[in-house]
């Protein structure tokens, strides 16, 4: 490393992990993203690099194994020298007392960074998220209607994290006992001299968690500038949210002249056929399956059940393969009637390592070159099967999903192309506007 890192991130699954490494690159902050955290003797192979994430998998842990994941994790970035340490998190604040929880996580990240205060920035305008006066609201699917978050079709349902409560302060109340206050939308629209000031008060007053509304995009310089203030050379800044921290710091980053936006890529060129796994159960992603299916692609359905005991996954590794091999683009799917109450975290583990046990075997004997992973929870085992250790991006094709190179050493899938989103247009002879398989944050 010839330079400090402007920001060290953890995610909290594959899928959004890599929406925070989009983001970055956008920016033009060279990002590499890492299954495992780096040591800063690794890191000196990637010269000129400007921030590293980590694609973890907390979402779907209990609290103990969440902590027990968290404490070494946040501890090895802590050592990279970074301004910001990030924990990211869904943009649909996925999590419970007892699953994937944002409080215990805030709790064990405070304690390793010393903070005085966590902000919590949730909203993404651009990815259809936006808080204001401490409530979330979401769009339903890529260009659906709006919802409060406990009215929402979707994640009011989710079958492991479902959503009750739409007002964050009091969701994440039952996560941790730290006091939670609200940057509220009047505030961020302050000059920035009077936004400062705000922002003490809450922390003069005893705020140790702070909710950051946000409605526009323009307004998330100004929550990057309110961050970025907080930083010193001494220790890292310890912030969670969504990829909106990574938007809001690129963009104050941006408008000081510290960075220059990307705005070209190389075109990685067609690919077919294509292999897509999905461990999704959203009813956005139902509809998704019958589009490519409707459109040239063979439908491999698994059984969550059988699956989940390791009794079917050799026959569809035959099936896949066979398919692929005469031509045929597949969709390989767990879920194809909307959320599925079988899917638990115990299930999505071994759901995801089977979907990367197929795509690992689609890989070497079909030799595919571009695979795309639908689902969070499932995707961050996958990913593991799979045998990757790190991704750079390599195009964006949709906001918050980008089309990603896979670094797997000692593997014929060493480069392989992965993303979450609209991958299947790289192929070119599909129309442009297909947008199967969104982020699973906005599949809901």
């Amino acid at each position: 490393m010839t330079a400090p890192l402007l920001l060290a991130f953890y995610g909290d699954d594959f899928t959004g992990s890599t929406d925070a490494l989009e983001f970055l690159a956008r920016a033009g902050v060279r990002t590499v993203l890492f299954i495992e955290p780096p040591t800063p003797a690794q890191l000196v192979h990637y010269p000129g690099i400007q921030a590293v994430g980590v694609a973890g998998l907390t979402r779907s842990l209990p609290t103990a194994a969440l902590e027990a994941e968290l404490w070494p994790a946040f501890a090895a970035l802590s050592t990279l020298g970074a301004e910001h340490v990030h924990y990211k998190i869904c943009s649909t604040f996925d999590s419970s007392p007892s699953i994937g929880s944002i409080g215990h996580a805030i709790d064990v990240g405070a304690e390793i960074f010393d903070a005085k205060f966590v902000p919590l920035l949730v909203g993404a305008p651009v990815l259809g998220r936006y808080c204001v006066f401490g409530n979330l609201f979401a769009r339903l699917g890529g260009g659906g209607e709006i919802h409060r978050l406990d009215r929402h079709p979707s994640m009011s349902k989710h079958p492991v994290t479902p959503s009750d409560e739409s007002d964050l302060r009091l969701h994440l109340a039952k996560q941790t006992a730290k006091r939670i206050a609200l940057f509220d939308i009047l505030k961020v629209a302050l000059p920035e001299t009077s936004a400062q000031a705000e922002l003490a008060a809450l922390v003069v007053g005893g705020a140790e968690i702070i909710l950051f509304d946000i409605l526009y995009p323009d307004q998330l310089g100004r929550i990057g500038g309110l961050l970025d203030a907080q930083a010193g050379r001494q220790k890292p800044f310890f912030s969670v949210g969504s990829s909106g921290i990574e938007m809001a710091l690129g963009a104050h980053w941006a408008a000081q002249g510290r960075l220059k936006q990307r705005t070209s890529w190389p075109d990685p060129g067609p690919a077919s056929p294509l292999l897509a796994v999905s461990g999704s159960c959203s009813p956005v992603t139902t509809k998704q399956i019958s589009w490519a299916l409707a459109h040239g692609f063979t439908e491999v359905a698994l059984d969550a059940a059988k699956v989940a005991t390791e009794s079917e996954a050799p026959a569809v590794l035959v099936e896949v393969v066979s398919h692929l091999k005469k031509g045929r683009s597949v969709v390989v799917h767990t879920s194809k009637g909307g959320l599925d109450p079988r899917i638990t975290p115990a299930v999505s583990s071994r759901l995801g390592t089977a979907l990367g046990r197929i795509a690992l075997n689609a890989v070497e004997q079909a030799g595919i070159r571009r695979v795309l992973f639908a689902g969070g929870d499932s995707s961050s085992h996958a990913a593991r099967a799979l045998g990757v250790k790190s991704l750079e991006m390599l195009a964006p094709l949709a906001p918050g999903a980008p089309l990603c190179k896979a670094h797997i050493p000692g593997s014929v899938a060493n480069g392989l192309f992965s993303g979450e989103r609209q991958l299947l247009r790289a192929r070119r002879v599909l129309p442009i506007q297909w947008q199967l398989w969104p982020h699973p944050a906005r599949l809901r």
